[in-house]
């Protein structure tokens, strides 16, 4: 059976909630679809040491601010899911779990979302998606013939999983700091941290809350046409959060160059040496989950929805929400997503009605 709603939101993670809230507060009848099978979006798949980089009252969504976690200034990854499971109940909000979205088409005035528990005639859909769902591994020449164990952030858990053995870290990224840092404080893993080009730290105190100000500066400046100041890539790449101070300042976390290929079983190095390898843990990175999207025939040529804010230009009646800066600046995070996830909730009103 067909159901019938003003706005069908994917993905039931902070943007999805964060647009439920505004939604509500817009009296659009709506409903989302997470296909997680619990509450918590990707913070309950992270690493075991994973914190936040902001203390929990700068890291809320709309209405409800994230209470403080016992002994931690910087709440862990399940302390966020459970402020998730908290907030997605304390709303009520109409969230179905463990409802996977195949296909967003056009459908006369309106837009049908076809998923693996049913179909959805709607006046509007917002794309929550994010990223967690579709890492990215670089094309290495040996990637294919390597014999030992490769994963990526989204498969790290702990180093207990790595004792005893030689494992190689890609990426200079904050993913690939942190977790080059519990490996190698952990001093039962033999870790070598790889990175393309020598890793950028930023300042000690800058966290969360200082970024969300230089991020939503950055976009103040290009919405007024004025000089574009860089934002948060201008600082550096790696927020120096306590696990990866300590490991830096013990002198356990220096990058060497990027190896050139891989072989049956270890790495050949620029210089022409060769090491032997256990595990390769890829960190980096992600793209878009946007595979639902694709009857709708809106991507270019590499993939990118072009969108006005967070609206679709091709497809007004799809918002596209929390996928970092080009759906509004620090949209991809806890604090950041409520802006966006406003303004997209208003834009939708002001369509419908």
């Amino acid at each position: 059976m067909t159901q019938h709603v003003d706005v069908v939101v994917v993905g039931g993670g902070q943007a999805g909630l964060a647009a439920g809230y505004h939604l509500r507060r817009q009296n659009l009848d709506f409903t989302i679809l997470d296909a997680d099978p619990a509450p918590g979006g990707s913070w309950q798949h992270m690493w075991d040491s994973l914190h936040l980089f902001s203390p929990a009252e700068h890291s809320s969504l709309p209405g409800r601010l994230m209470p403080a976690q016992i002994g931690e200034t910087y709440p862990d990854a399940g302390h966020v899911v459970d402020y998730l499971a908290d907030y997605e109940k304390r709303y009520d909000l109409p969230v179905q779990h463990g409802t996977s979205v195949d296909a967003v088409r056009h459908d006369g005035d309106r837009l049908l979302v076809e998923a693996d528990s049913g179909t959805w005639r709607a006046r509007a859909v917002i794309s929550a998606t994010g990223t967690w769902s579709r890492p990215f591994l670089p094309a290495v020449p040996g990637r294919s013939v390597f014999t030992g164990r490769q994963l990526h952030t989204v498969n790290y858990r702990r180093p207990a999983d790595f004792a005893g053995q030689r494992v190689i870290v890609v990426g200079g990224g904050n993913s690939g700091a942190q977790i080059a840092a519990d490996l190698a404080m952990d001093g039962h893993v033999g870790m070598t941290w790889v990175t393309q080009r020598p890793p950028r730290f930023l300042a000690d105190d800058i966290d969360g809350r200082a970024l969300f100000g230089v991020a939503t500066a950055r976009r103040r400046a290009l919405d007024a046409g004025r000089s574009d100041t860089g934002g948060v890539a201008s600082l550096g790449d790696i927020v120096a959060v306590l696990s990866v101070r300590a490991a830096r300042d013990a002198g356990l976390l220096s990058a060497k160059q990027m190896f050139t290929g891989l072989t049956a079983t270890g790495v050949q190095w620029p210089d022409g040496t060769w090491e032997a390898v256990d595990a390769v843990i890829w960190c980096t990175g992600f793209r878009p989950a946007l595979a639902h999207l694709a009857p709708l025939g809106l991507r270019g040529r590499r993939g990118h929805i072009a969108t006005d804010g967070t609206r679709a230009i091709g497809e007004p009646r799809l918002h596209l929400l929390g996928y970092g800066d080009w759906t509004g600046p620090a949209s991809a995070t806890l604090i950041g997503v409520g802006r966006t996830a406003r303004d997209a909730s208003q834009q939708i009103r002001d369509l419908l009605h």
